[in-house]
């Protein structure tokens, strides 16, 4: 069973990790390329701000956004920002989002995100927090896949796993860092493939943001995985 309540606490201290680290940029190293293509620091900082208020949109049955066009436009405009003013958007944002965490809800029921996508209310918080954590990772700024909590990163590999589930361009995959396992891909009666490998180097590929040069394969060639 999903538990809202302790995932907003983790998207906090997740928050706070990450604007104690930001807080020791510039606005030089702000206006500076991240690991996400096309998209410098500031664009990083400005969209988990932006995710933040769409996510509260989402808790609050409006659309997520109000058109894709608009989200593009909303992280465009707001990329330039200096650093203070990049990093009080994100505290006040994360704050808002906090605020429509804690307020009564039903937290079984169904709501609609981007295109379409639906999931129980209660996995928000856990989306969020994935926003935060893996965002981080992208500014570039010393916090690595291998900082991210256990708990995290076991989850997160489960959630990408079950996302990639089904995929007509995945083939059957077992997936296991030794300790844990688990599947994705099309559906079979056993995998093609077994992916070995550590836990962050596992969610780094899953994630699209490692080449699995760090993981082995099994039974064929490491599979090419669709963007998310």
């Amino acid at each position: 069973m999903i538990d809202h309540a302790r995932d907003l606490v983790s998207v906090r201290e997740a928050t706070d990790r990450l604007l104690t680290a930001a807080a020791k940029l510039d606005n030089a190293s702000v206006a500076e390329p991240s690991r996400l293509p096309g998209w410098s620091r500031g664009h990083v900082l400005a969209h988990i701000a932006r995710n933040a208020d769409a996510l509260v949109n989402v808790l609050q049955g409006r659309p997520m956004y109000v058109s894709a066009t608009a989200r593009d436009a909303d992280i465009e405009r707001d990329a330039p920002r200096p650093l203070d003013v990049q990093l009080t958007d994100v505290r006040e944002s994360g704050s808002r989002f906090q605020e429509a965490g804690a307020a009564p809800a039903d937290w079984t029921r169904t709501v609609e995100l981007r295109n379409g996508v639906t999931d129980a209310a209660a996995r928000v918080p856990f989306r969020r927090w994935v926003e935060v954590e893996l965002h981080h990772v992208d500014l570039g700024i010393g916090y690595e896949l291998e900082d991210l909590p256990a708990e995290f990163v076991e989850r997160e590999i489960d959630f990408l796993a079950d996302r990639f589930t089904g995929h007509a361009d995945v083939p059957p995959i077992r997936l296991t860092d030794g300790t844990h396992a688990w599947s994705t891909g099309r559906e079979a009666d056993a995998a093609e493939v077994t992916v070995r490998g550590a836990a962050p180097d596992l969610l780094g590929w899953l994630a699209g943001r490692r080449d699995g040069a760090g993981l082995t394969a099994e039974g064929g060639a490491l599979p090419a995985l669709p963007p998310l």
